[in-house]
C-alpha cells in the first residue's frame, strides 16, 4: 500500500473511533470520495502529499500532509468549528496505527481555515494533517 493512502485510512479509522468526531459528524458521513455535493455534515478526505524529509540517505523518512475539507449546512461557521475542533482532538493524541512497513513518528493537525461558501448557507472547514513517517519494511 502506499504511504499517503496508509496514512489516509489510519486518520480515518481514527476519526470513526472517536466519538467526539462522530457525535457531530456521522461515520458513514466520513468519506473519501470525489463526488459534490457533500452531505451535511461531513467531512471529506481529498488531497495528499508526500515529501521526502531529507533526514536520510535511505531515504526511509516522509512527511505527508493530507487535507480534509469539512462541510456543513449553517448560517454561521460554528458548526465547523466545533468539527474541526474535534478532529484537532482526535488527532493530538496518542500513536496513530499504520499498515505493517510504517511507523507514524509524529502527527497534527497544522493548520485550519474557516470559509463561508456562495449564499452563506454552507460552512466550510479546510484542515491540514501533517505526519511524519519512518519506512520500517
Amino acid at each position: 500500500m502506499s504511504l499517503d493512502l496508509a496514512t489516509q485510512k489510519a486518520i480515518r479509522a481514527r476519526l470513526v473511533a472517536t466519538q467526539a468526531v462522530t457525535n457531530l459528524v456521522p461515520a458513514l458521513n466520513i468519506l473519501d470520495r470525489n463526488q459534490r455535493s457533500a452531505p451535511s455534515p461531513s467531512i471529506i478526505l481529498e488531497e495528499s502529499q508526500v515529501v521526502d524529509e531529507g533526514s536520510s540517505l535511505q531515504r526511509k523518512h516522509s512527511r505527508v500532509f493530507h487535507t480534509f475539507h469539512i462541510w456543513k449546512r449553517e448560517p454561521s461557521l460554528d458548526g465547523v468549528k466545533r468539527i474541526c475542533g474535534a478532529v484537532r482532538n482526535a488527532l493530538n493524541w496518542g500513536r496513530i496505527n499504520l499498515d505493517s512497513g510504517y511507523q507514524a513518528a509524529d502527527i497534527k493537525v497544522s493548520s485550519m481555515r474557516f470559509i463561508r461558501v456562495g449564499d452563506g448557507e454552507i460552512s466550510h472547514g479546510i484542515v491540514t494533517v501533517e505526519l511524519l513517517v519512518n519506512e520500517v519494511a
